[in-house]
């Protein structure tokens, strides 16, 4: 019987979100996940001769893998299969290769959920693609999995040299501590840093997995760095989330910076002249007056991708972050003469090399560079367990009534509403409340904006609250 991706999914908490496939790991059965990969490969890819392969440490993750290449195998694809690895480095090494890629990981959304990510030769699929994946046409077989291969090697070493190649030394004498938990890249990291001279510090390690969320830090890991702090002497704290494409850095204090202040540093760093990212971003891009170009899109990073490509032909370096701190490139940049070719996936490694470089060069801390930036700063959290109908409902009740949510935390005059994504309000002082339903997981999502960082966690929390007795 043949039936389309939406048809399978009908009945299950599976669909695209802001960046690939997502869904219960209980409704990503093996129909499901063969029906996605089978459909990527004749729809959007038209049955390459190769399809790389990869996975995060969620224990889900193989078998979801395994079904993916049985999808290839009835197609007569050749699965390159490289592993548990960084999302970035597989899609770096497939897009070198010149083949289409395939990438199982839930990133940082909750262990009970998971996920794939898809990859033309070029890069991420586009929304486009997207729908051409859940009309495609599939005809499950009777056998929907296979072994996995041995892992190839060849991706890992990839990426690896295309930071040894333009930022050797750029660690020397640094002590980098990384919080390894359950990243994907922890081992890696360690190897890479190494190479480029640093000590490198390993913490936290764990074999349980850890849903680490860039953009809404744990209470647990801002103390955790703070004690790491006091034990250990370290130049940086190092950390990403569970697909290690979205970066955790913090100073020598156990400061965790945010990651839309972080992209900032990694632009200036890199010398950008056109800057894209989401409407969540800190305002501190517009202000810091580094950039001729700064282009605000709509959540997720397809939508910056879309916003980057469109800027190449009339700017020379075109970069792109998300508020998580995913770093993206879509144009080949220069280092000490060397070029780092474009890489239009988010990265973690990226900003942590760019602003260490730009830290030996200006004999500054961490701290120091981020304090250079204007002093504007966010906040962000969430309620969780909220679907989309209600969360949507809510946000066009802010819409259209703000004035409520205004009273009661003594915001002052409206000044400005954006609707580019979600609901973004602007008042008196600077300060913004942005509330916006997640994409990829059930839950509301509230990023606060002021000039302080006790006020912006002051508004998120009153916000947040104000969201839920709304809700």
């Amino acid at each position: 019987m043949t039936q389309t991706t939406l048809q399978l999914t009908q009945s299950k908490d599976v669909k695209f979100g802001t960046s690939g496939v997502r869904g219960l790991v209980s409704d990503l059965t093996d129909e499901v996940v063969y029906g996605f990969a089978y459909a990527f490969l004749t729809a959007v890819v038209d049955k390459p001769s190769t399809v790389v392969l990869g996975h995060d440490l969620r224990d889900s993750s193989p078998s979801i893998a395994s079904a993916c290449a049985k999808a290839a195998e009835d197609l007569g694809v050749d699965v390159d299969y490289v592993g548990a690895l960084p999302t970035p480095a597989i899609a770096y090494y497939a897009g070198v290769s010149g083949f289409p890629a395939i990438v199982v990981t839930g990133s940082h959304i909750p262990f009970d959920r998971n996920g794939i990510k898809f990859y033309t030769a070029s890069g991420e699929i586009t929304k486009a693609d997207e729908q051409a994946i859940n009309h495609a046409p599939v005809t499950l077989p009777a056998r929907l999995s296979t072994e996995l291969p041995l892992a190839n090697t060849a991706a890992y070493d990839a990426y690896c040299q295309r930071y040894v190649d333009c930022y050797a030394g750029c660690l020397d004498g640094r002590t980098v501590a990384i919080y390894q938990h359950s990243s994907v890249g922890r081992d890696l990291f360690a190897d890479l840093f190494q190479r480029l001279g640093a000590s490198v510090l390993a913490l936290g390690r764990t074999d349980q997995f850890v849903p680490i969320d860039t953009e809404a830090v744990s209470r647990e890991d801002h103390e955790r760095a703070k004690v790491w702090a006091s034990e250990y002497d370290f130049d940086v704290l190092f950390s990403t989330d569970g697909d290690a494409d979205r970066p955790l850095i913090g100073d020598a204090k156990g400061q965790w910076l945010r990651g839309d202040r972080l992209g900032v540093l990694c632009a200036k760093a890199l010398g950008a002249d056109a800057v894209v990212t989401p409407v969540s971003s800190n305002s501190v891009v517009s202000e810091s007056g580094a950039f001729d170009r700064v282009e605000r899109t709509k959540i997720g990073s397809p939508y910056v991708i879309e916003g980057m490509q469109a800027l190449t032909s009339g700017y020379q370096s075109v970069v792109g972050y998300e508020a998580n701190g995913g770093f993206l490139t879509a144009s080949a940049i220069k280092i000490d003469g060397k070029d780092l070719a474009p890489l239009a996936t988010r990265d973690a490694v990226l900003p942590l090399l760019a602003v260490m470089r730009e830290c030996r060069e200006k004999a500054c801390s961490v701290a120091d560079l981020d304090a250079q930036l204007p002093a504007i700063f966010t906040a962000s959290d969430r309620v969780k367990g909220v679907v989309p109908e209600r969360g949507q409902a809510f946000i066009d009740l802010m819409a259209r009534l703000p004035f409520e949510l205004a009273e009661t935390l003594s915001l002052g005059e409206l000044i400005a509403t954006d609707l580019t994504d979600g609901c973004r309000l602007t008042f008196e002082d600077n300060v913004i409340v942005h509330f916006r339903q997640s994409g990829n997981a059930p839950e509301l999502r509230c990023y606060s904006e002021a000039r302080s960082v006790e006020r912006a966690a002051e508004v998120n929390a009153q916000a947040l609250a104000f969201a839920v007795g709304q809700l």
